[in-house]
């Protein structure tokens, strides 16, 4: 089968073809044969050297995958040869205190896909069955594979981090990007007026059609002024942090009373100062997430097919040309996901 596997990282990561033969099915395992894999910027940065921690060693990354099974494991009793699949974001073993709880996406003993083991970027992936979930009939193949990441990580830090309410308002940063225009659009579909925060005027129609209420330019002002001005001086109920460190502070500034942030991205520098007793006057929460449950996925096929969520997938590349979509997406040129389909 053919494989993208990353050979080096770099600002220029060196990424290559090659045929690898099918992997061996354990216990469990389902063999997909892949549609379509998105590409996050968790891959980005894998490809960038930023992150390093617990990557395997020549991995082929992708955990944003849809496909279709060809071969099961001995064990498997969740899907058939033929069953239509899209994956989480890891391969959680089900038995751990955090599956227990229903938090499957930070099980215990659970491998990254396209991180710890081989993903999707590849004609075939081998996944435990954990990882994946059956998708409706006639589903569009090419966006299904987003439904786990990104969009249901947004979901996720929207419905169940944050709890967003009907009537509240809510302030999306990167919002062009691929956690950006979902986080749009499902904060939208709870009923919060939408601030959507971009440094791209091109996307700015865009991202009105996503469902932004207000659309603000990143510039010389803090665009927490604006905020501010536009909500008579209240500020947001929730913002949703998809950059990090380039626009926490202006999050921050951007919160009203007992306001809440959810940080889904750190795009930007690692590292962001905090003064305790501006949280303290805030009565302010601050809350990372990351991933999205099987139940949470079947949920976002239903918001789906129900009209409530349209996934944007602008772009598609092979697999030869995966260095495009990478440059496309750190110079800020992409809107929504850009997809390789092998």
């Amino acid at each position: 089968m053919r494989s993208l596997v990353l050979e080096e990282s770099g600002e220029n990561p060196r990424l290559t073809i090659e045929e690898r033969e099918l992997p061996p099915l354990g216990p469990r395992d389902v063999l997909v044969r892949v549609h379509a894999c998105g590409l996050c910027y968790h891959d980005v940065l894998v490809m960038q050297g930023v992150l390093r921690r617990g990557v395997k060693e020549r991995v082929v990354l992708g955990h944003e995958i849809s496909g279709t099974v060809v071969q099961v494991g001995e064990g498997v009793d969740s899907f058939q040869v033929g069953s239509q699949v899209a994956s989480i974001f890891t391969e959680p073993c089900g038995d751990c205190e955090q599956c227990r709880w229903g938090r499957e996406q930070r099980c215990v003993r659970g491998r990254g896909i396209g991180h710890r083991i081989d993903g999707g970027f590849a004609e075939y992936v081998k996944l435990h069955q954990n990882a994946l979930v059956s998708l409706p009939s006639g589903v569009d193949m090419d966006i299904a594979c987003i439904y786990g990441c990104p969009v249901g990580v947004a979901y996720n830090a929207i419905t169940a981090v944050a709890q967003l309410q009907a009537g509240e308002r809510a302030l999306v940063t990167g919002a062009g990007g691929g956690l950006g225009v979902h986080s749009i659009q499902i904060a939208r579909a709870v009923g919060a007026e939408v601030f959507a925060v971009t440094s791209s005027p091109e996307k700015e129609e865009r991202l009105r059609e996503m469902g932004a209420d207000h659309v603000i330019l990143v510039g010389d002002l803090d665009f927490s002024e604006v905020v501010m001005a536009l909500t008579g001086n209240v500020g947001v109920d929730v913002v949703v942090e998809n950059v990090g460190g380039l626009t926490f502070r202006s999050s921050l500034g951007s919160l009203a009373q007992f306001g809440r942030m959810v940080i889904l991205g750190a795009i930007g520098p690692g590292r962001v100062e905090i003064s305790p007793a501006e949280l303290i006057f805030r009565d302010a929460r601050i809350m990372g997430t990351g991933g999205a449950t099987r139940q949470q996925l079947r949920e976002v096929a239903s918001l789906v097919e129900q009209g409530h969520i349209h996934p944007v997938v602008s772009q598609s590349f092979p697999l030869e040309e995966a260095a495009t979509a990478y440059r496309l997406m750190r110079e800020s040129k992409t809107f929504g996901r850009v997809i390789l389909k092998p």
